[in-house]
């Protein structure tokens, strides 16, 4: 299963106008369970820093939904995206200075497995990504001296509970498949990824499960059902709404009561980890 072609198909859309795209930024802020929990340590984040201007990296930022976050929360600071894909990073670039914002934020493409500046940032926000590259430990290692002491990496990634998807199967070519098929791993072990930030340089590292029982109900209602549905027929977008309005408020509910509590077991990870 693949999202580029969906998020390819929305993004034509929602494009067009910058209001547009706003709106898609918090459709998605509203929708994505993993968006609650990284606008919750953001606010704690922004909150204890205070006013200080910041700088910040959204590593592999793809639309630059967070980066315009961000922007916001900043105070005058910068916001640096980065990510492997060309017209992404144009097209951000051309959406931040329609916006009047292009002295604030700038994108441009790079491999996080090469990209690194001495001590420069506050905060790195690295959201679905490390999933998708082979050579994490040269990232993190990057990441760490990339940022300034004190620094906050903050990482989304899915675990190894499940990953993106319970129902894997096997492949001709040997490999485990599930639903994104993109995904060079099936989740990280919360040990694994601990070990490997304090290795990369990392002080301390906290990392929690999200995406627990109430969770993942929402992520099957929300995302996994209708991404499903868009890649055997585009003919779904036409119900799409409908289907949306049925099953929005009990995902806000889910995504709530995910966001509030603690989880012994989940298949996604929120980890923080201080320089």
């Amino acid at each position: 299963m693949h999202y580029d072609p969906i998020k390819r198909t929305l993004g034509s859309f929602f494009n067009k106008t910058p209001r547009l795209r706003i709106l898609f930024y918090n459709l998605l802020d509203l929708l994505l369970l993993r968006s609650w929990h990284i606008r919750k340590t953001l606010r704690l984040w922004s909150d204890q820093r205070g006013a200080k201007p910041a700088e910040a990296l959204d590593a592999g930022c793809g639309f630059g939904q967070y980066s315009y976050r961000l922007v916001k929360m900043c105070h005058g600071g910068h916001v640096t995206g980065v990510d492997v894909k060309e017209e992404q990073m144009a097209d951000c670039n051309n959406f931040f200075a329609k916006l009047g914002l292009a002295d604030r934020a700038s994108f441009q493409v790079a491999d996080l497995t090469t990209y690194q500046r001495h001590e420069a940032y506050d905060l790195i926000l690295s959201v679905d990504v490390m999933e998708h590259i082979e050579a994490d430990q040269e990232v993190f290692r990057n990441f760490s001296h990339s940022l300034r002491p004190g620094g906050l990496l903050l990482i989304s990634t899915p675990s190894d509970k499940g990953g993106s998807d319970a129902d894997e199967h096997h492949h001709a070519d040997g490999h485990i498949h599930g639903f994104i098929d993109e995904h060079v791993r099936d989740g990280y072990n919360i040990d694994d990824i601990t070990q490997k930030l304090h290795n990369a340089g990392f002080s301390r590292v906290e990392a929690a499960y999200s995406y627990g029982t109430p969770g993942h109900i929402s992520w099957i209602l929300s995302m996994k059902w209708p991404i499903s549905l868009l890649n055997v027929s585009k003919a779904f977008f036409i119900i799409l709404p409908l289907y949306y309005i049925l099953t929005f408020p009990l995902c806000l509910i889910l995504n709530w009561a995910d966001v509030a509590g603690t989880h012994a077991s989940g298949t996604g990870l929120i980890v923080k980890a201080l320089k």
